[in-house]
């Protein structure tokens, strides 16, 4: 039996077309030993493709193209054409087919898929993370983080923490209480990543109230006294001091409003 060969020519990675030219060759068992198949990944211009297609003719090879460029995709169906070269456009018909159904042009860039993957990957291990070293359970995650946030409790800690992580930054928190020293990593930290979290004793107050009844608990218990409250304040005062780091009121602020002040001193920096 001849030998098939199969060149995947992609502005991309070139997995997509390989693999459909694999699930196609598949179908004939016995040709499956017999085949042969060539990636070219990230071509971009019509320079390239036309070594491509010089080779292919030389070797009697099948392409098998995924490009997003109308230019590049016209460019392979006409010279293939031209030179008798089987080839077959996967991705062309249904970008055609969309763009009628759609009204609107595809964007043309290459790789999106992948881009998109790596995104969703990077906003899973950013919240997994979160979740790993929350409620400063783990003090070594502290110098591993993009964001170190630090308060006393109540503070909207943990679910800053999380929104911030869906895009995609691995932040840690660490709660601040008069009786326990703080984790000695928190001061070898970088001050300009990380951001004290204070609120208003009387609105704290409140928030620790609820929270005591929601519990089933008294809400006279010393955890939401204003006493203790500004006991715990005044030594959240000292160690953001002696970190060096930015303090931001969330009294009257939105979860989304802190992150998004958060991100925008980040930008700055």
């Amino acid at each position: 039996m001849s030998l098939l060969r199969v060149f995947i020519v992609s502005d991309s990675v070139g997995e997509t077309g390989e693999l459909v030219a694999k699930a196609a060759i598949s179908q004939y068992l016995n040709t499956e030993q017999n085949a042969v198949l060539k990636r070219f990944p990230y071509i971009d211009s019509i320079e390239h493709l036309q070594e491509i297609i010089k080779l292919a003719e030389g070797q009697r090879a099948v392409i098998v193209y995924t490009l997003v460029s109308k230019e590049l995709r016209h460019f392979v169906e006409r010279e293939t054409a031209r030179n008798g070269i089987k080839a077959i456009d996967l991705m062309g018909p249904l970008l055609d087919a969309l763009e009628e159904e759609l009204h609107s042009a595809p964007i043309g860039e290459a790789g999106l898929v992948r881009k998109l993957d790596d995104d969703y990957f990077k906003k899973v291990e950013a919240i997994e993370f979160a979740v790993k070293y929350d409620d400063g359970r783990d003090p070594r995650g502290i110098l591993l983080a993009d964001i170190v946030l630090v308060g006393v409790s109540r503070t909207s800690k943990t679910p800053l923490s999380q929104y911030l992580a869906h895009k995609r930054l691995k932040v840690a928190n660490v709660p601040l209480v008069p009786e326990v020293d703080p984790p000695d990593e928190l001061f070898d930290v970088d001050p300009k990543k990380c951001f004290g979290l204070v609120i208003s004793p009387e609105k704290l107050n409140n928030i620790r109230k609820e929270r005591l009844i929601a519990l089933g608990l008294n809400d006279d218990a010393n955890y939401a006294k204003l006493d203790r409250i500004h006991e715990e304040i005044v030594h959240f005062r000292k160690v953001v001091d002696r970190i060096g780091c930015e303090t931001l009121d969330v009294t009257n602020r939105a979860v989304e409003e802190t992150a998004n002040l958060i991100l925008g001193k980040l930008q700055k920096q």
